[in-house]
């Protein structure tokens, strides 16, 4: 993967998308959010509008979420999936493997499997059905599908679909995520676009928030 994208992955993605949020397997709420990403590991989402006054911005290893222009939290929590979709290919190799151990994947740990009647690479895991961080990779395409994480008796769970090509790269345009293997949010992307041009850095800086 590290080989076929480190010099190839775009620098920055840019999209809105459909979110839809579920209980008890029910649909209870449909919004939009604006989302910019630059990679390793930076993400900011407006909703409702792409110059909202409300959103969350994720940060290295930290992540704010402002209301009415105003930061109203702050935690040490690292967004991980930019890591898996993207992220990983704008940082030193050995940094990634260190990565992987510090989010608690056991990369020694591997099979292959079918995943939606495709064939995948499973890492972090060497049997289908343990209950252990895994990471589900197409073999075609080399890009991440689904993972599986286990923390505090809580199954985290969430699919990659429908990828489209962005120059020599991919993006998902389906997400769907799932806890206790309850469907909770399904995300639909629009209006994608890759950069490796210049990105106003300063809409990733909490202290610029509301000036």
């Amino acid at each position: 993967m590290y080989k076929r994208y480190h010099n190839n992955w775009h620098k920055s993605l840019k999209f809105n998308q459909t979110t839809e949020r579920f209980r008890n397997d029910s649909l209870i709420k449909t919004s939009t959010w604006y989302e910019n990403i630059v990679y390793p590991d930076l993400l900011r989402i407006d909703f409702d509008s792409a110059k909202s006054s409300s959103g969350v911005i994720f940060r290295h290893d930290s992540t704010y979420v402002f209301r009415n222009n105003k930061i109203v939290r702050s935690t040490k929590d690292e967004n991980e999936l930019i890591f898996f979709l993207g992220g990983m290919y704008a940082m030193p190799f050995d940094k990634i493997l260190s990565h992987f151990a510090d989010l608690h994947y056991d990369l020694s740990k591997f099979h292959t499997s079918t995943w939606k009647g495709k064939p995948v690479y499973v890492l972090g895991d060497d049997k289908d059905g343990d209950k252990v961080n895994q990471l589900w990779i197409d073999q075609e395409k080399m890009v991440a599908v689904r993972f599986i994480k286990y923390d505090n008796n809580t199954k985290e769970e969430g699919y990659f679909e429908q990828q489209i090509p962005l120059n020599k790269a991919w993006s998902e345009t389906k997400c769907s995520f799932f806890i206790n293997d309850k469907l909770l949010q399904v995300e639909t992307y629009h209006d994608v676009v890759a950069s490796n041009g210049p990105v106003d850095m300063s809409v990733f800086d909490p202290a610029a928030i509301g000036k």
